[in-house]
């Protein structure tokens, strides 16, 4: 539970080395002796992680070995994570693909749809569980514009967002009255390792300008946010335009 400052003294991050998963923990307004989880599969980047995590003043730094393609670890994450009972879970797990490639291996389109969604089932039910019989916390996924209207581009991708983002609402819905929180993160393109060697589209954005977004939502109870927030009414506009023009926008 949050201390009396309303300071957070423990945080689950599932995706442990994802920039903007990072971005957003750094944003938070942390206790002194915080506890801090890191679930992902790299882990020699998330050791590397605990390690500035540490030297920034986090009290302690666990990791979680987690692979969203295997059933083990998609329960074994939640028990692990839920013994220090963390303020916030935050769900920043992202898999881009290749859309050429998932078009011609089902397996790989497989593999997108895995660690986009499939794979984060078990751990957002049996997260939102936990945090339903704590009476508190805040559940951060994050989303996508993408997941609005699949473009020919990334429609594997974007699909994969869509269900992530669907059943996120659906748990919004579920959690009235219990003092659980949602916040679903919509950004469209963010700069990061993933979609370095991709063109930024237009409204291109930074996990720091994502994680200022969340912890500002935060506090004042939002559960849908956009960034930049002309995404909002972009993709009401998009949402609806005929199909025949939607597919002649550029990839």
């Amino acid at each position: 539970m949050r201390d009396a400052l309303g300071r957070v003294q423990s945080v689950l991050l599932v995706g442990g080395s994802s920039e903007i998963g990072l971005a957003i923990l750094r944003r938070l307004p942390r206790a002194d002796a915080a506890v801090v989880c890191l679930a992902g599969p790299d882990r020699p980047e998330m050791e590397r992680v605990a390690e500035a995590l540490r030297a920034e003043g986090v009290g302690r730094v666990e990791i979680v070995d987690f692979d969203a393609c295997d059933l083990g670890d998609q329960t074994a994450v939640v028990d692990a994570a839920f013994t220090d009972e963390p303020d916030v879970v935050i769900v920043a797990t992202g898999y881009l693909g290749d859309q050429a490639t998932a078009e011609q291996d089902p397996a790989a389109a497989a593999r997108i749809v895995d660690i986009n969604f499939r794979g984060l089932v078990p751990v957002l039910m049996g997260s939102v569980q936990r945090l339903r019989a704590q009476g508190h916390g805040t559940l951060v996924v994050m989303s996508t514009v993408a997941g609005e209207r699949p473009r020919v581009a990334n429609y594997v991708y974007g699909a994969a967002k869509a269900g992530l983002d669907a059943l996120t609402r659906g748990l919004t819905a579920s959690l009235a009255g219990s003092g659980v929180t949602v916040v679903i993160v919509r950004p469209g393109f963010v700069r990061t390792r993933m979609t370095t060697h991709l063109k930024p589209a237009p409204f291109a954005t930074t996990p720091d300008k994502v994680a200022e977004a969340v912890a500002a939502a935060i506090p004042r109870g939002s559960r849908i946010i956009w960034v930049p927030g002309v995404l909002r009414w972009v993709m009401l506009v998009l949402r609806h335009l005929p199909e025949s023009l939607f597919r002649r926008l550029p990839g």
